[in-house]
């Protein structure tokens, strides 16, 4: 059964190796920032301009999903750990997406509870 996305987001981010891009993917769902990270182990070939000068880099990029309200922990856990100024990080909304999977991604991103503190 197909749900609409809501709240769930894939965020794309490029990094300069692949020890760099594993590095971020094990932190980011260590920490329950991306429920999952698909790495393209295949660099990518980037072209862009820095400071003025046309560059062109080969680069790893990360496929995270998440929800929108995981972004801004995620965004600084990919700036400390990334070794550019300026790292790219794009967040897409996902439309629809299977109901199940989902459901799991929110699951996987919701902060764990405090111990010792009730809700009620």
């Amino acid at each position: 059964m197909v749900k609409r996305g809501g709240q769930n987001r894939i965020v794309l981010v490029t990094c300069a190796s692949r020890a760099e891009a594993r590095q971020i993917a094990r932190a980011v769902v260590g920490g329950r920032l991306a429920a999952c990270v698909n790495i393209i182990l295949r660099p990518v070939e980037s072209h862009y301009t820095w400071k003025g000068k046309l560059e062109k880099a080969r680069e790893y990029l990360l496929v995270m999903k998440t929800t929108a309200k995981r972004l801004g922990e995620l965004e600084k856990e990919v700036a400390r750990l990334h070794s550019y100024d300026v790292p790219e990080l794009i967040a897409l909304p996902i439309a629809e997406g299977a109901a199940k999977y989902l459901s799991w991604v929110d699951e996987s991103v919701r902060e764990p509870r405090k111990k010792g503190k009730l809700r009620k």
